[in-house]
């Protein structure tokens, strides 16, 4: 009885998993253990933190993986750009980073502000982003629970612990030899995923004085791309989305003043006859008596007024989502090996831990635009082209007066399919030696203590290549200009194969576009154990240190400097290549537990940080526990935390560039912000920019606070609720222009002028300006009973958003709620996400039902329906909700075996229609790929053989 009290006492504080009820060991010892967030070892139930725990086998109940899919199911994890799917397409700036790379994001205050641990100890970070850990190389087979700590940890572990921390803890003491097959295999086609593992362990430590541990898998996540998927459509009007885009297969005429054109010797587009509107952007099948432009597959008419652009409207565009990956696929390979052996109560260790990920993104064909830099006149189709004629006739029946341009060639905007889609195959080797001990130790008659010391070096390292579909510029251009190749092809005309070998000629695939590392070289060691007696209890307390080193080196094109050929919108990062660069840090830290009266403990814990690039840190945390009666337990905790700046954010190369425009004023001289010669002040001005990294940046700071509680009346019932808020100070931003001018009080600091006062250096580099503020409460209730000759289990845990609100500097009033508001990039504030679950077990049966469910948001506003230009008769400002249920049951009554049958998104439900138009803030065409799940219904199967 009471280790079945113990087990509901555990349930009690909250660190059982809210997806599945855990199994609960009902023999052995009960031992003191270290739970993430603290580094005083306990009887689990003694914690005041709220820990999340979920278990091996409830991962394998729910087909679970990767952590990915893990971090996708937890409410605590925020909505943000932090998965494959959102980084699938075209992006830029800071997420061109995340190439091939997956984060979690607690509590969403981003993926560098959130700890991920292996087994309590930090790894590196992605080679590539610098400033994240990569979950594709966690080695989830090896994994025997995670623990997820919703509440900040730099009072113990340091930089980056501001939302929360996860701890992937793997296998330590195993014995035997199993091998599990897993398979999940789409409905709809694409997407599948399997993973093979084995896992071996040879010696008892107890009886034998050692282990030996050998863990390895390999899982191969196949495509999806968008033409697999009918939700995938931009071509709704009616809905309020549509494609823009004129880069389509069928090429779009434009005028252009790159040079003269059939469309316009001067740049400025025809007009019909009689009328003054400007068109440019026109295609021969979306002319009167045209053929149509969704004659061509995936070809679409160009909405002019949803974009509000009148000249666009005998354009055509293209679904670009479609053609589009959804879901990037990723091999990946896993491994881990660890050797323990006993001396006496000591344990020494050695652990060795490695993964090779190979990530294939894949979107839309390039486009083909006019350009004095890329593609001048001598690249535009000459009169020469067979099509030539048939262009130009048409053009004229609606357009008159370009009759006197014929013999001009023509300047377009086309879709090169041809090329094929755009590939970026990015690899990414990480590893982790880890060697140490820990045990007992007695330090004369201050008594028995124990400790823990462990040396490692980790490193991460990620290439980007290009694939197919990146052409060298300048061959390219040559091509089109021989008129060869043909971008006005019919329905059902191909290229000849001359042009196909002119373009195949072209092709840049093999470039290393760019590529990261980062080591880290880390000594920790603590100390914990009971210090004194108190009336009420023994007073713990630990001490530690952490010395490590931290190093990134970043490299863009790797070519010869006489062979750096422009390749057609590759995103190379030249400006900011690194060489090797480093930080040291010291850390030294402390915890109390003190056991005030009986029935509460208060801790006190405190980190001091000092960083070779901005100094000293110092960040303090208390937090209580307080249970007056069995069934009632109060929980709270206040802290301080932060996110040391990241290696890019510090050491970016430094680029300055004169502004070139002739519409920039000194904001200083003329509020109007606008260009008036015969006003003073109000002259056009030219000064020089500069982007790139900040030595000088400090770190992002925070301040946040949780209190909760946990009722428990009897065995059949538990619930808890945890209010937090988490108040994020010294944020590192950068600005763009137009927002520093119109907030020009604001950012005083950034407008250099010389002895004279005239404006000569606009600085946009990263500063530590902003203040964001979060608010939510987490809630979770469970009950259990019988029924029949089983059990049953029943849950809910949620998430309920409360307040979330920004503002760019601490000088500027906050903006509006984000709270269930539509924003381009960064975490999607939704209101409400919950799992609820049911549980029954049988004999060798047990069955769950889980439902995962993502409140609604109010959606992007297209600039034709924001200004009312256009109504269109279908439209739903309100993005619906998104709820999936998913099922499995699993069978342990054959010898050995174990078979877990499951069904995801049991009903086949589509992510809801979003006004989302993919582009370079991010993914996602008709849908979110921050909320949603694209495969649809699957189905899993799992089968685990012991050998012995």
């Amino acid at each position: 009885m009471k280790l079945k009290k113990l087990a509901h006492l555990i349930t009690l504080i909250g660190v059982v998993a809210p997806a599945v009820a855990q199994e609960v060991q009902t023999q052995g010892p009960i031992q003191r253990v270290e739970i993430t967030g603290s580094s005083i070892k306990r009887i689990a139930k003694e914690g005041a933190l709220p820990v999340e725990i979920i278990s091996r086998k409830q991962l394998e109940q729910q087909g679970i993986v990767t952590a990915e899919q893990l971090i996708s199911t937890l409410n605590v994890n925020g909505t943000g750009s932090d998965n494959l799917a959102s980084n699938s397409d075209v992006t830029s700036g800071a997420q061109r980073g995340n190439n091939g790379a997956s984060s979690a994001n607690l509590r969403g205050q981003g993926a560098d502000s959130t700890l991920v641990l292996l087994n309590g100890r930090r790894i590196a970070t992605h080679g590539m982003k610098g400033s994240a850990v990569d979950l594709n190389s966690i080695p989830m087979a090896a994994v025997e629970r995670v623990e997820v700590l919703k509440d900040g940890a730099s009072s113990i572990y340091g930089t980056d612990a501001i939302g929360g921390v996860i701890n992937f803890i793997t296998r330590k003491d195993y014995s035997g030899l199993e091998a599990q097959v897993f398979d999940d295999k789409t409905q709809h086609g694409g997407a599948n995923i399997a993973r093979l593992s084995v896992t071996g362990g040879w010696g008892d430590l107890d009886t034998q004085g050692f282990n030996l541990l050998v863990a390895g898998s390999h899982s191969d996540n196949k495509s999806l791309r968008g033409n697999q998927r009918d939700f995938v459509n931009t071509f709704q009007p009616d809905r309020g989305v549509s494609v823009d885009t004129r880069g389509a297969p069928f090429a779009n005429i434009f005028a252009t003043t790159v040079g003269p054109s059939l469309l316009s010797k001067t740049g400025t587009g025809p007009t019909l006859p009689g009328g003054t509107q400007q068109f440019s952007g026109i295609s021969l099948l979306n002319l009167p008596g045209g053929k149509g432009c969704d004659s061509i597959d995936g070809m679409g008419p160009y909405d002019a007024k949803l974009w509000d652009t009148p000249s666009a409207a005998y354009g055509c565009a293209w679904d670009t989502g479609r053609a589009a990956v959804l879901q990037q696929p990723v091999k990946n390979d896993n491994g881990l090996a660890r050797a323990t052996f006993k001396a006496g109560e000591h344990h020494l260790f050695a652990e060795l831990v490695g993964s090779r990920v190979k990530v294939m993104k894949s979107f839309s064909p390039n486009q083909i635009s006019p350009g004095a830099s890329t593609f001048p006149a001598s690249s535009f189709y000459p009169s020469t082209g067979a099509a030539y004629n048939t262009v130009y006739n048409a053009l004229v029946k609606v357009f008159p007066s370009i009759a006197d341009n014929y013999g001009l060639p023509i300047a377009y905007r086309w879709r090169c399919m041809e090329c094929g889609n755009r590939e970026i195959e990015t690899e990414t080797k990480a590893s982790r030696v880890l060697v140490g001990a820990d045990g007992p130790v007695t330090l004369g008659s201050l008594g028995t203590f124990d400790y823990r010391v462990g040396l490692s070096r980790a490193q991460s390292e990620s290439q980007s290549i290009l694939g197919n579909g990146y052409n060298y510029t300048a061959p390219l251009a040559a091509a089109l200009g021989s008129g060869k190749i043909n971008p006005f092809l019919m329905p059902g005309e191909k290229q000849t194969q001359e042009a196909l070998d002119l373009i195949a000629s072209t092709s840049a695939k093999g470039v290393v576009l760019y590529g990261g590392k980062t080591i880290m070289t880390e000594l920790d060691a603590a100390l914990s154990g009971e210090v004194y007696k108190l009336p009420a209890g023994a007073v713990m307390a630990a001490v530690g240190t952490d010395l490590r080193r931290e190093e990134y080196k970043f490299n863009g094109d790797m070519r010869n400097l006489t062979d750096r050929r422009a390749i057609l919108n590759a995103p190379f990062d030249d400006v900011n290549a690194l060489e090797k660069v480093h930080r040291d840090i010291r850390a030294v830290y402390f915890e109390v537990l003190v056991p005030v009266i009986k029935d509460l403990e208060v801790t006190i814990a405190g980190r001091q940080d000092h960083y070779s690039g901005f100094g000293n840190t110092f960040n303090p945390k208390i937090s209580f526990r307080y249970q007056p009666i069995p069934s009632l337990m109060f929980r709270g905790s206040y802290n301080t935390s932060f996110r040391a700046p990241s290696f890019n954010q510090l050491f970016n190369g430094i680029t300055e560039s004169p502004y070139v425009g002739k519409d920039l004023v000194d904001p200083s001289k003329c509020p109007t912000l606008k260009v008036d010669s015969t006003k003073a002040g109000c002259e056009s001005i030219t000064p020089n920019y500069i982007t790139g990294g900040k030595p000088n940046l400090g770190p992002e700071t925070a301040k946040q606070a949780n209190l909760g509680v946990v009722w428990e009346p009897n065995n059949r019932f538990s619930a808890n609720a945890d209010l937090w808020e988490i108040r994020k100070e010294d944020t590192i931003d950068s600005f763009n222009l137009a927002t520093m001018l119109a907030n020009y009080n604001l950012f005083k600091d950034s407008f250099q002028r010389d002895s004279l006062g005239n404006l000569v250096v606009i600085d946009q580099r990263w500063i530590n300006a902003g203040e964001r503020i979060t608010r939510g409460l987490e809630l979770g209730a469970r009950t259990n009973g019988k029924l029949g000759e089983g059990t049953w289990t029943a849950g809910i845990d949620g998430s309920r958003m409360l307040e979330k609100k920004s503002r760019a500097t601490k000088n500027a009033p906050f903006g509006p709620s984000e709270i269930g508001q539509f924003v381009f990039t960064g975490d999607l504030g939704l209101k409400w996400k919950h799992t609820a679950y049911v549980t029954y077990k049988q004999g060798d049966w047990t069955g769950l039902l889980q439902n995962i469910y993502r409140s609604g948001y109010k959606d992007q506003v297209l600039p034709g329906v924001a200004s009312g230009l256009v109504k269109p008769a279908n439209y739903n400002p309100d993005v619906k909700a998104y709820s999936i249920f998913n099922a499995s049951v699993s069978y342990t009554g054959i010898k050995n075996i174990t078979l877990t049958g499951g069904i995801k998104n049991l009903f086949d439900t589509n992510p809801p229609f979003a006004v989302t138009y993919d582009s370079n803030t991010g993914a996602g065409s008709s849908w979110e790929p921050r909320v949603a799940d694209p495969r649809g219904r699957s189905f899993t199967l799992t089968a685990n053989y012991k050998f012995f």
